[in-house]
């Protein structure tokens, strides 16, 4: 069975929960779109605190968009891994995001093997038909049984 027709493990519902419980510290950031197997689209709500001088979105914050955002289409796909870690990441900064905007990320899944999942992100500003930003990310995954807490998912699928 390949990834387009693998079933998620977690829809949208369950994987604000997860981002709630797990990282609550920057839960309020980021709103989950839409979930499809192998695709995510995930919004950056941009505030005061993501700009640099200039007036622009922050690197750092278009990072964390990318990050979340794969983070957040391979626990999609592989269920409640808060423990999946970045293995691997590139960021181009392509265009300047326009000021006030929200960053839109529209994420898939390359690959999604046992223990790594390869994903891009190209990451646009609200309005804008071409991409500010791409990002292309790995993460490894923890082997079965290694979660040191089980988070409780209902509404999969």
């Amino acid at each position: 069975m390949d990834g387009t027709t693998r079933p998620l493990a977690m829809d949208k519902n369950a994987l604000e929960r997860f981002l709630d419980t797990t990282f609550p510290q920057v839960a309020d950031d980021f709103e989950i779109e839409e979930v499809a197997p192998m695709h995510l689209v995930t919004r950056l709500k941009v505030a005061e605190r993501h700009l640099r001088p200039g007036g622009t979105v922050s690197g750092p914050s278009m990072f964390a968009l990318a990050d979340v955002s794969i983070y957040l289409v391979t626990l999609a796909m592989v269920g409640p891994k808060a423990l999946a870690v970045t293995t691997n990441a590139t960021l181009d900064f392509l265009r300047k995001p326009e000021a006030g905007r929200d960053l839109i990320a529209r994420t898939r899944l390359l690959k999604l093997g046992r223990t790594l999942a390869v994903g891009d992100t190209l990451i646009y500003s609200e309005g804008m038909e071409e991409a500010v930003a791409r990002s292309s990310m790995t993460y490894s995954l923890p082997p079965s049984g290694s979660e040191a807490a089980a988070f409780a998912v209902d509404g999969a699928g």
